[in-house]
């Protein structure tokens, strides 16, 4: 036997899910648009991974300045990747 360990697979809706009962901070990295990312907490999402951001803002990746928004709603064929915000 090896000494590998077996990494589970897991659905992408669930780490969605697990970040909105944590409440917390995430970036959403949109996928036709790699100039800015979406900051904010999950507050809502659906079966077709459209996300509801509280207290978003538009984080530019250069500057590293934001814009804020009270509430952002991302289609989820745009979202290619979220996650944790660790500053």
């Amino acid at each position: 036997m090896s000494g590998r360990q077996q990494r589970v697979m897991v659905q992408p809706i669930n780490v969605i899910f697990k970040h909105l009962q944590a409440g917390q901070l995430v970036h959403i990295w949109l996928y036709d648009n790699t100039e800015f990312r979406l900051e904010g907490k999950i507050i809502g999402f659906d079966e077709f991974m459209n996300v509801v951001l509280d207290n978003a803002s538009e984080v530019w990746v250069k500057s590293k300045k934001g814009t804020p928004h009270r509430e952002a709603v991302e289609k989820g064929a745009r979202v290619s990747l979220g996650n944790v915000v660790s500053y």
